[in-house]
């Protein structure tokens, strides 16, 4: 079961890669659950958006490859416990080395992404 979640989470992680950086709101819909949270600092200031507002956000923004940036993003780590996993992962886009930690839960047989944390450090 252990390898067969890393897999599962590694394809869920790689869909939400490629949500935020091509700005595809279908794939980022396919891997946060509908209740998931999000939370985290932008230059200091405290960022808090519900899943409809975060997918909302991406829908309404440039994405990274619009405006030319390289794909830079990886798995720092990820561990799994059971039903439950957390992954750390580096995004950097929009001038920011975004660090994010994605809390992940097995539910009806299906990895979703129901917390994202974040906050950026310098390059």
């Amino acid at each position: 079961m252990h390898e067969e979640s890393v897999i599962e989470i590694s394809k869920v992680i790689e869909k939400y890669f490629n949500g935020i950086f091509y700005g595809e709101v279908g794939l980022l819909a396919e891997v946060f659950h509908p209740k998931a949270l999000l939370f985290g600092d932008v230059n200091g200031e405290p960022y808090f958006k519900t899943n409809g507002e975060y997918l909302e956000g991406v829908k309404n923004r440039k994405s990274p490859a619009e405006l030319g940036e390289t794909f830079r993003s990886k798995i720092l780590a990820l561990e799994i416990q059971n039903g439950i996993a957390t992954a750390r992962l580096s995004t950097p886009m929009f001038e920011y080395n975004y660090h994010d930690y994605l809390s992940l839960n097995r539910i009806d047989e299906k990895w979703w992404i129901v917390s994202k944390l974040f906050t950026h450090i310098n390059f």
